[in-house]
């Protein structure tokens, strides 16, 4: 470690430091023993042992339980515009790597797995869609963004806007305000509408970028996206929980017999119908407003079998351990509504998005569904997060996605 440190110094607890050596980027306000001079919220700082040896430097979050959230382990780094980026050249680069081509519309960075804590940059097609979720790189952002834009260019990419989708609560842990917009960007002008299209494995979606869930479109599903379409070749498929249609026109364009779509939301269901009219597909695809649980179980109560494909992939029903226990009982009664649902022989695709939802407890739900209904699971394929949403295995909240194929028998 240098002898001579710019940076305010905090003082870390024995059970932090051994934390963060075994990887972990985050420390929590209850391992922070002492502080050696101040910092303003969002500052940079280093964290350092109790016998003094340096862990790290990160951003200060006052009003998080995540106090600090580091950035580097390397003493010798220095943080600027240099260094950003590249990180984020870093980022775009792993991207090439990975997504088979299909870079128009991926995840660019994923927060710690990608080394900006805190931060997501979605791309659909010319349009960047980024939530920040830490103080520290709300500071910087005026830095990033544009850095962000030029890295892309520079490689020939046409980037027309950036609209940031910060209406999340959680920012107020951060001591951040909520809200959303477009992102002045120099020498662009601000794009008139929040909408895109983009194209994914071949189908075509609109993106309401200011107005759909999260940050208008999940990306994570696309290649399990796949899977269901090469399994669905003559089948009549049922995808819950439609949002815009993906799995369902995946389906579609696989080669479905017919295909129907439900989702809960009335502007979804819309988005879904245009989707399909935009591939052509909407003399297979059907979409429908249902609340999925109340039509599964009318169905299931009248005995009625219409499908022998069924996909599942709700929004995260828990995002907290404490609603943990709910979240398993809402799992395990779609599943086993679905399972019973389905001919012998059927298929189902299900998927659970929450990192408080384990693998090792979604796949205990999964059985106890299978004895309730009666059936037994053929396991075709189990499949995760694309790749542009990295898992470090240091780090386990990045790995939250859990997809199943199986056949009902």
């Amino acid at each position: 470690m240098k002898s001579e440190r710019s940076y305010p110094k905090y003082i870390i607890s024995a059970k932090g430091t051994d934390w963060v050596k075994a990887g972990h980027p985050w420390i929590y306000e209850g391992e922070v023993v002492r502080r050696e001079g101040e910092a303003p919220n969002g500052a940079l700082v280093d964290a350092i042992s109790g016998k003094g040896r340096y862990l790290g430097t990160g951003f200060l979050s006052e009003q998080s339980k995540i106090r600090i959230r580091l950035l580097s382990r390397n003493a010798n780094d220095c943080f600027d515009e240099a260094f950003w980026r590249r990180r984020i050249e870093y980022a775009w680069h792993y991207r090439k790597a990975v997504m088979d081509g299909q870079t128009d519309c991926c995840r660019l960075i994923f927060g710690e797995a990608d080394g900006f804590p805190g931060l997501t940059v979605d791309r659909f097609n010319d349009i960047l869609v980024t939530q920040t979720l830490s103080v520290g790189i709300e500071r910087i952002k005026d830095l990033l963004f544009p850095l962000l834009v030029e890295v892309l260019q520079e490689d020939g990419q046409q980037i027309r806007g950036l609209f940031e989708r910060n209406d999340v609560a959680i920012r107020e842990l951060e001591g951040l305000e909520q809200g959303k917009g477009w992102y002045p960007l120099p020498g662009l002008p601000t794009p008139e509408s929040p909408l895109v299209e983009i194209c994914e494995n071949g189908v075509y979606y609109q993106v309401d970028v200011e107005n759909g869930q999260k940050t208008g479109f999940f990306l994570d599903q696309k290649f399990n996206r796949q899977a269901v379409a090469r399994l669905a070749r003559g089948r009549r498929v049922l995808d819950c929980f439609t949002h815009t249609g993906s799995f369902a026109l995946n389906a579609a364009k696989g080669g479905a017999e017919y295909v129907e779509g439900w989702d809960i939301s009335a502007a979804a269901v819309e988005m879904a119908k245009y989707n399909a009219r935009r591939n052509g597909l909407e003399h297979i695809a059907d979409f429908q407003q249902h609340d999925v649980f109340e039509r599964l179980t009318e169905l299931a109560e009248r005995s009625h079998k219409p499908f022998d494909f069924i996909i599942l992939d709700p929004p995260a029903f828990t995002k907290s351990r404490k609603t943990a226990d709910a979240a398993e009982r809402g799992y395990r009664e779609i599943n086993s509504l679905a399972m019973r649902l389905l001919p012998r022989g059927g298929y189902l695709a299900t998927a659970s998005c929450s990192h408080f939802m384990p693998n090792e407890r979604f796949v205990r739900m999964l059985e106890t569904a299978a004895r309730l209904s009666d059936v037994q699971l053929r396991q075709i394929e189990v499949r995760q997060q694309g790749p542009d949403h990295p898992i470090l295995w240091n780090v386990p909240e990045t790995d939250y996605l859990k997809f199943y194929l199986f056949q009902v028998v």
